[in-house]
């Protein structure tokens, strides 16, 4: 916010020559979801030995989907009405994407601040094109929520603080994905055995039994990403974090980031699992990261080890 202030909301200013912004989505849910994969996703956040990373993180990185799906839908226009000015975005720039999304029609702000649709819930991401060619414009969609207050009564760090009002600092996405230092030792246990991400203010909303599968294999869970145990996560060294994620948007946070995330989970599943095999071996794999050459990494193991006191 700091480096680019107005820009966010001045286009003509990101890019110079900008008349209009043809706003898109593009639906994330795995093709071969099941008919109740909300309740499937609520059955993993019940199982604090299996780490859970966001829906949308599990296949191949978005940006290079949505960007390239972008780009071509450009190429198109200007193949029809010759040259164009234009620059593609995808959750990548200072641009106010769901600002620009709810003024052109495509959902309105939930009360969880994301993007809904009556006939495709949240379960979409945004991108949009920066065109110097005057296009009419789409009116705005009316808000559905009512009442409703699911997505606020559910967020496990209380982030939601008020409708259409996030704190970002206690929000679980945040905290494992942008936040690049210690987790605060107030907010982990809230956030159970959630590793990357956090989908439980979507998996909340009423609006998404009518969320839409992806007719793309890029959003298909890589092996790893989904269903794994946390002993098995922590046991990743660098190179296989890297090889596990190549192509994913989990690399960006990288392989300390990821073992801080998981020594959490780890740390919230030894208060919870019964004595036994499963819970040993969680312990185990946590005290072989014990003497990690990062503070970062050993300051959590060690606060994850001593939940089992």
């Amino acid at each position: 916010m700091a480096a680019h202030g107005l820009k966010r909301a001045r286009p003509a200013e990101l890019v110079p020559g900008t008349v209009s912004v043809l706003t898109a989505r593009m639906n994330y849910l795995p093709q071969h979801s099941a008919e109740d994969w909300q309740a499937l996703e609520w059955q993993r956040l019940a199982q604090p030995a299996e780490g859970v990373v966001s829906l949308y993180a599990r296949g191949r990185d978005y940006h290079k989907v949505l960007r390239a799906r972008l780009q071509k839908l450009a190429d198109r226009i200007a193949g029809r009405v010759g040259p164009l000015g234009h620059r593609v975005f995808t959750d990548s720039a200072p641009v106010l994407e769901a600002e620009l999304a709810t003024r052109s029609g495509l959902g309105w702000r939930g009360k969880h601040t994301l993007v809904l649709h009556r006939e495709a819930g949240s379960m979409f991401f945004l991108g949009e094109i920066f065109l110097d060619l005057a296009l009419p414009t789409t009116a705005p969609v009316e808000a559905h929520c009512g009442s409703c207050s699911a997505c606020m009564d559910l967020c496990p760090t209380g982030a939601i603080v008020g409708p259409g009002q996030l704190d970002a600092r206690r929000c679980i996405s945040y905290l494992t994905i942008e936040h690049p230092g210690p987790i605060p030792e107030d907010l982990r246990p809230h956030m159970g055995n959630r590793i990357y991400g956090c989908d439980d203010c979507q998996l909340a909303c009423p609006w998404n039994k009518f969320a839409r599968r992806s007719p793309l294999p890029d959003f298909d869970p890589r092996e790893g990403l989904a269903g794994s145990t946390l002993a098995s996560l922590l046991a990743w060294d660098e190179p296989e974090f890297l090889r596990r994620t190549e192509g994913s948007a989990i690399r960006r946070i990288g392989h300390e980031r990821w073992l801080r995330n998981v020594a959490v989970a780890a740390g919230n599943a030894l208060r919870q699992l019964a004595p036994g095999a499963e819970r040993e071996a969680l312990a185990r794999a946590l005290q072989a990261r014990s003497a990690h050459p990062s503070d970062l990494v050993q300051s959590h193991v060690a606060w994850a080890l001593a939940q089992a006191a």
